[in-house]
């Protein structure tokens, strides 16, 4: 059946979401050959996936995913995630994973779905287990640390299973150089449904899909970011987060509202002169402490400044602060009022 679907999107023609579930049965069956499986993704990513597809995968998928047993006041809540889809290979520090720090301490509930490095050098898992946070919680533990500390990390392996099926597919497709759907919508399959996103894309072309997606995945409020960084000789870089060196491409929607694209100039905000050297990160050993000294308020140049920047769209989008400005101004003051620093050792003293 997979062949059959391969020869129709060979053909560029669309997927129907029950064409697309039976897909995913197969593509998570051992039975079936991980070349067949490979050339179903290559081929669907050459036509390009649309957001109907991308949201039937994502439906698909989180089907199959284990749920966190979320109690009803946990549930009624705000839940926020905070994530980059990785691949934009510009090797920064761990930025969302130190936003997400930040949201947990102004009070808001922060689901944050993740994993080990597959296309970034080091991955929220590895900084999370580096700072000492527990990264690797069952359903229930996590969902006792989301009502308790307002803070849980999701470790994807344990809640996705089906994936180790997938694996030997999506690593046939990266050694052809073919990116597939996998590349992109890992953020949208946060087993604990996260009512409120903020997504970094390497590709301003999927904001605007993405954020379709998640609208029809019945998230509430989301921001769909990819930031632009110079580079040398006039080419320009795309950063899966709010970018403090050039425009971001922003595609956002709230509640009821209509979803909007716009584009976020950075001089908007206190920011100070700076260059991508300024932004990147080490070793997992090397990014724990990069986040630590900006929890603590001792660092407080360019990182900061893409940190505070980053952390202002989440709590907007949040719903915890009126304006980005107001968020940035709260990001700041959960810095150096030592909140963000306490919200961390709490997490790490669990």
């Amino acid at each position: 059946m997979l062949e059959t679907l391969t020869d129709q999107l060979a053909a560029g023609q669309p997927l129907s979401p029950e064409q697309i579930r039976v897909a995913v049965e197969q593509l998570v069956d051992a039975a079936v050959p991980a070349a067949i499986k490979a050339d179903f993704l290559s081929r669907l990513a050459q036509k390009g996936e649309t957001p109907e597809e991308i949201a039937a995968f994502v439906h698909a998928l989180r089907d199959k995913s284990v749920p966190p047993p979320l109690d009803a006041e946990t549930r009624a809540r705000e839940i926020l995630d905070v994530v980059g889809t990785g691949g934009d290979r510009l090797s920064t520090f761990n930025i969302s994973s130190t936003v997400a720090l930040i949201c947990a301490a102004s009070g808001v509930t922060v689901a944050k779905h993740g994993n080990r490095a597959v296309t970034s050098l080091i991955g929220s898992a590895d900084v999370m287990e580096a700072l000492g946070i527990p990264f690797d919680l069952g359903p229930e533990e996590a969902a006792r640390s989301l009502r308790e500390h307002g803070f849980a990390f999701f470790f994807a392996p344990k809640y996705h299973p089906a994936f180790r099926h997938i694996a030997p597919a999506r690593k046939l497709c990266a050694e052809r150089g073919q990116s597939t759907i996998f590349n992109f919508i890992g953020p949208l399959l946060n087993p604990a449904r996260p009512t409120a996103m903020l997504v970094g894309v390497p590709r301003p072309d999927l904001c605007e899909p993405l954020a379709r997606v998640l609208q029809s995945l019945g998230v509430r409020r989301a921001m769909v970011v990819c930031g632009t960084v110079p580079g040398e000789g006039g080419e320009v870089h795309h950063l899966d987060e709010l970018s403090t060196l050039g425009p971001t491409t922003v595609a956002e929607f709230y509640q009821a509202h209509a979803l909007t694209c716009s584009t976020l100039q950075p001089g908007a905000f206190p920011l100070q002169p700076a260059t991508l050297a300024d932004l990147r990160g080490g070793d997992r050993e090397t990014n724990a402490t990069i986040i630590r000294r900006l929890l603590q308020g001792e660092e407080r140049g360019p990182k900061r400044d893409i940190v505070l920047l980053n952390a202002a769209a989440a709590l907007f989008v949040a719903g915890q602060t009126r304006t980005m400005t107001d968020g940035w101004t709260l990001a700041a003051e959960l810095i150096d009022d030592g909140r963000a620093l306490r919200k961390l050792q709490a997490l790490t003293g669990m």
